[in-house]
C-alpha cells in the first residue's frame, strides 16, 4: 500500500477535484493524507482520507479574500496582481511548508501531490532528492508550464504563430518578470532561500513546471501547443464529474419540449451577484426559441426565481452528470472543472470571466474554436444574445466542442494518474 499527501490552498475550486483524487487513491488500496483547511474537514473524512489542518497563517478563505486583507478592496490591474501574488500565494508558503513537513515527520509518504498554488510543495521541491518524497504537481486550472511559445500564464492572452510570436511571448515574459512582479519574485527567492538554503529555481508562477511530475487533468486539444513541453508533463484528460443524486426540479420534463436548452451558471462561488453573467443572460434569451436553464450554486433562489421570463428556469442545484446531455449551449464565467465538463458532451460555449484562472480558461475556449471568449467580466445582453445565436447556429463551434469531447471522452485520467504516481515511486526507490 502506497501512502501520499495531498496538499491543498484553501479555495473550494481546489479542494473539490482534489477530493475525488483522494478518492480514486483510497479505492485503490492506498492510504491518503490531506492537508487543506479545517473548513474542510468533513468533506476530507468522507472520502476516507486522514484530515491535517493548516496552520493559521495559511488558512486563508481564498474564496473570501477581501475579507482577510481589507486593504484588498479597490486594488486593480498590476497592484491587484502583485497583493495577491504576495499575501495569498508566496507568503502562505512558510506555514504550508512547515505542516508539509511535520506530517513526512510523523509517517512514511511515498509521494506529496499538489495543485499549482500551494507554494510549500514549491519550497519542498528544493530540497536534495533524497531527502524528500516526488512532489506530483495536479494541474487543475489551465497549464502553466513556460514555454516560448506561449504568453506568461495569467495574461489571457493566445498564441502567435512564428518568430514574431515567440519575440512577443518573450517581450510579455521580461516585462512580467523583471517589472510587474520583481518584488514579489524577490521575495519568493528569499523566503525559499531562508527555509531551504536555496532560491526558488525560477519564476515563482512556473514552479510546477519544475516539479517532479505534473499530471495536467486536460487533453491536447485544449491547450496551447508547446514545442518545448517538458517530459514531466502527461495530459490525463478532465477528472470525471461526481454522480450526484439530488431531487431533480419539478420542472425537469421541459428539457424534452423539444426547444434548444441553453445552460446558464456562475459555478459555485462567483455567484453573489448574478449581474455578471446570469442576469443578463435570462434578458439575452427572453424572447429567443430557447429554454434558459439557469443554476445559483446552492444560493438562494429569492428574487431571482420571483421574475423569471417564461422561457426560463432555475433551481439552486443541477445534476451535471443528467443536465449536459440535454444541453445545446452553455454560458459560463469559466470555471476550468465545468467547461471541460460542458466540451466532454461536446457542447459549444459563450463564456465571459476574468478574474482567478478564468481568464485563461475563457482564453482557450476562444482559441480552440469551441467557443465565443467575450473577454469581460460582466457581460451585456446583446452581446450575450449574439453570442450564443453563433453558436447554435454555426456548426463550426459545435464541431470543435466535439472533436474536444472525444479526446476527453477517450482519456482515463485514473490510469494516468496512476502511472505517473507509481513511476514517480520507483525513481524515488531507485535514489535511495
Amino acid at each position: 500500500m502506497s501512502s501520499h499527501l495531498i496538499a491543498c490552498t484553501p479555495a473550494h475550486g481546489h479542494v473539490m477535484p482534489l477530493l475525488q483524487i483522494a478518492r480514486h487513491l483510497i479505492e485503490r488500496g492506498d492510504d491518503v493524507t490531506f492537508l487543506t483547511s479545517s473548513r474542510y474537514g468533513e468533506r476530507v473524512a468522507s472520502t476516507g482520507a486522514r484530515f491535517v489542518a493548516l496552520p493559521a497563517a495559511a488558512d486563508i478563505d481564498l474564496d473570501d479574500a477581501d475579507a482577510a486583507f481589507p486593504e484588498r478592496v479597490g486594488l486593480t490591474g498590476a497592484a491587484a496582481l502583485r497583493f495577491d501574488m504576495s499575501n495569498l500565494f508566496v507568503r502562505p508558503g512558510v506555514a504550508q511548508l512547515a505542516a508539509v513537513r511535520a506530517v513526512l515527520a510523523e509517517q512514511r509518504i511515498d509521494t506529496v501531490l499538489a495543485e499549482p498554488l500551494f507554494l510549500g510543495a514549491a519550497l519542498l521541491q528544493q530540497l536534495p532528492r533524497h531527502d524528500r518524497p516526488p512532489v506530483i504537481a495536479l494541474g487543475i486550472f489551465p497549464l502553466g508550464v513556460r514555454s516560448r511559445d506561449t504568453a506568461p500564464f495569467g495574461l489571457g492572452v493566445t498564441p502567435m504563430a512564428g518568430s514574431l510570436g515567440r519575440l512577443r511571448n518573450a517581450a510579455l515574459r521580461t516585462i512580467a518578470e523583471r517589472l510587474i512582479f520583481r518584488r514579489v519574485q524577490r521575495e519568493a527567492d528569499r523566503l525559499a532561500a531562508r527555509e531551504t538554503g536555496r532560491g526558488l529555481g525560477g519564476f515563482v508562477l512556473d514552479w510546477a513546471g519544475r516539479a517532479d511530475a505534473y499530471i495536467q487533468f486536460t487533453v491536447p486539444e485544449f491547450e496551447y501547443p508547446r514545442s518545448d513541453l517538458p517530459p514531466t508533463v502527461h495530459y490525463a484528460g478532465a477528472i470525471p464529474a461526481v454522480i450526484s443524486t439530488p431531487a431533480l426540479p419539478e420542472w425537469w420534463s421541459d428539457l424534452d419540449a423539444g426547444a434548444p436548452v441553453v445552460h446558464v451558471t456562475q459555478g459555485t462561488i462567483a455567484n453573489r451577484d448574478f449581474s455578471q453573467l446570469v442576469l443578463p443572460t435570462l434578458e439575452a434569451l427572453r424572447d429567443s426559441d430557447v429554454l434558459v436553464v439557469a443554476s445559483t450554486g446552492g444560493r438562494a433562489l429569492g428574487d431571482l426565481a420571483s421574475d423569471l421570463p417564461a422561457n426560463a428556469r432555475v433551481a439552486e442545484y443541477l445534476p451535471y452528470d443528467q443536465l449536459l446531455p440535454k444541453v445545446d449551449a452553455m454560458v459560463t464565467n469559466g470555471g476550468y472543472g465545468g467547461v471541460q465538463q460542458a466540451l466532454r458532451h461536446g457542447i459549444p460555449l459563450v463564456v465571459a470571466g476574468r478574474t482567478e484562472d478564468k481568464v485563461e480558461v475563457c482564453a482557450r475556449v476562444g482559441w480552440s474554436g469551441a467557443g465565443i471568449d467575450l473577454r469581460t467580466q460582466t457581460a451585456d445582453a446583446p452581446k450575450i444574445r449574439d453570442a450564443v445565436h453563433r453558436v447554435l447556429n454555426e456548426p463550426a463551434f459545435r464541431a470543435t466542442a466535439a472533436q474536444i469531447g472525444h479526446a476527453l471522452r477517450a482519456a482515463d485520467p485514473w490510469r494516468t494518474l496512476d502511472e505517473v504516481i507509481d513511476a514517480s515511486m520507483i525513481q524515488r526507490t531507485a535514489l535511495t
